[in-house]
Order: structure tokens, then sequence, then C-alpha cells
């Protein structure tokens, strides 16, 4: 039996592990991969102690750290499909490879990308419709597109495509913008970018690829529509924890509920960490905070049930 199973390869997962290791706890680390949502970031300039780093460097950074450390089994290509309680007391997690008994479990893992579920998204999937600016972008060059979502996610989206695209339309649900005001001000100071606010997006138009949007404002009812090249969709993400449903509680967007000082979740053992959980910033810092705050509640969470 290990002492903690950690389900997730991002910040938040992989902080938990070198905590583990460091606390010499038999470790188990499952992943189906060592990307997270920063992977694809041209630039991160947040992370504390890096003035700037790519997604791709920071997340092999991190990997590397992980590996240097002794004690930690490390099972990549393997998605956690369910965990369950053991009558003898821990648990035992599942995924498609195997199953493996643990008195504890971190889970980080992560989020997905949201969809609009709206007629045209599915069918221009790669023709038009994008959901990775930083590795899209520069196919839009000179072109005429669409961000749809006014938070963080939707700012810098604009902002990696402000260098290529000839025009960018922010088409935001609400009646405001919702990031870092740093990078408002950026996006809005651009002679490139427009802004459409109270918009519901209805469909996207087109034959062969993306022709256009058509939206409804919210205020009018009145709908609209924008002739465009491609439509970035950038409206949040979904957390990965459909396999701790009916185990760990859970509040409406299906993130975990835990506790801001232990990263305990309401179940004796389960920590969680990152964009699966229900803590307001879903930043890297955070996530690789809470994993540390987790590898510890863990630990001690061991030592007091020996």
């Amino acid at each position: 039996m290990y002492d903690v199973v950690i389900i997730g390869g991002g910040p938040g997962g992989i902080a938990a592990g070198v905590y583990a290791a460091r606390k010499q706890l038999k470790t188990l680390f499952i992943t189906e991969n060592f990307q997270s949502q920063s992977t694809v970031s041209a630039g991160i300039e947040n992370w504390i102690g890096t003035e700037s780093i790519t997604g791709w460097e920071f997340a092999q950074a991190l990997e590397k750290h992980l590996r240097a450390q002794e004690g930690i089994e490390i099972r990549t290509g393997e998605r956690a499909t369910k965990i369950e309680e053991l009558p003898t007391g821990g648990y035992r997690v599942m995924s498609e490879k195997g199953e493996y008994e643990t008195k504890t479990v971190i889970i980080a893992s992560g989020g997905r990308h949201r969809h609009l579920d709206v007629p045209g998204e599915e069918k221009f999937a790669g023709k038009g419709v994008v959901y990775c600016s930083t590795c899209d972008a520069p196919f839009f060059r000179d072109k005429k597109v669409a961000v749809v979502g006014g938070g963080n996610a939707g700012l810098e989206a604009v902002e990696d495509l402000l260098p290529y695209a000839k025009e960018v339309v922010l088409i935001v649900r609400s009646g405001e913008l919702k990031g870092d005001q740093i990078t408002q001000e950026k996006v809005l100071a651009s002679e490139k970018v427009s802004v459409i606010y109270q918009a519901l997006t209805q469909e996207i138009l087109g034959e062969q690829i993306v022709t256009g949007l058509r939206y409804q404002d919210k205020e009018s009812g009145e709908e609209k529509t924008i002739p465009l090249d491609g439509v970035f969709v950038e409206i949040g993400m979904i957390p990965n924890t459909e396999f701790a449903k009916g185990l760990v509680e859970m509040n409406e967007r299906g993130e975990i509920i835990v506790d801001g000082k232990t990263a305990a979740t309401s179940q004796p053992g389960i920590f969680a960490t990152g964009d699966a959980t229900d803590v307001l910033y879903k930043q890297n810092n955070i996530s690789a905070g809470y994993g540390v705050v987790a590898a510890l509640s863990a630990y001690d969470y061991i030592r007091k049930s020996a």
C-alpha cells in the first residue's frame, strides 16, 4: 500500500510530489502527461523567482524537479478513472491501466477547456474554431478574428493575436471585462481591438471554414452577425473531477471543495489542489502552494492515523 497517490502532472501535483518525497512518503504519481494550462503559453512572467519562461520550459522544469526526487514511482500516460474507499481503511485508485491501494490521495487533476456548445462549433473545430491562441495565432495573420470570453483567458488570447491578426473582436457575455487590470489596459489600448459587451454567442457560421459569428444582444434581444476568419473560444475550464464524483463534496461547477488551511476535502485522507478545486484564483503559484499544503496535510494525516 502506498502512503499517497498523487493524481495530476501540473504545478500543484508536482509540488505535492516533491514535498511527499521530502517527507519520505511512499508515493505513486499518476498523470496522463506533464502539461498544464500554462504549457501553451509563449511566456510566463509571474512564476515567482523566474522573470520569464515559456510554457514548455516551465513544464519541463517541473517534471525534471519531480524526477530528481527519490522514492516516487511515476506512471505517465495513465488517467485516473475512479477512487473508492477500502473496507479496511484507505482508498483504491483505479486507472485505465491498473488499481492502486493507498492511505491518502492528492487530487491535482486540473481542468480542460469549456466549449460554447453552439451550432457550428464542433463542425468548424480546427477549421477556424480554436481553443489555443498560443498554438494557432500565427495562422491568422492579417485576418479578422473573434475571441469569446472576457476573463484572463480571453484577454491573454487577444494579446497572443495582436502581433498577427488584422482585427480582433472581443465578445463578452457580461457588461464588463473580468481579467487582470494590467492586461485589460494593454488590450484596450490597441487600435486593432474592439469589444462587444452583453453578447450571447448563438452560432458559428461558415461552409468549409469559419466565415462569421452570430450573437444576440442581451439588452435589446436583437441578433447580429459579424464576418470573421476565426473564432477563439476562451470561456474558462471544466475541472477534471469526474472520477471523484460521489466521494468528495463538489460545488455546482464540479470543483472539489477544499479547506483553505489544509487542502482537505470532505473525505478524510483525500486532499486536492489547483484548477480541480474551488480555490478562487487559478494561478500556478497558488496551485503549487496548495500542493505543498496537501502533501504536508497528508503526512500529518498518516502520522496521526498510525
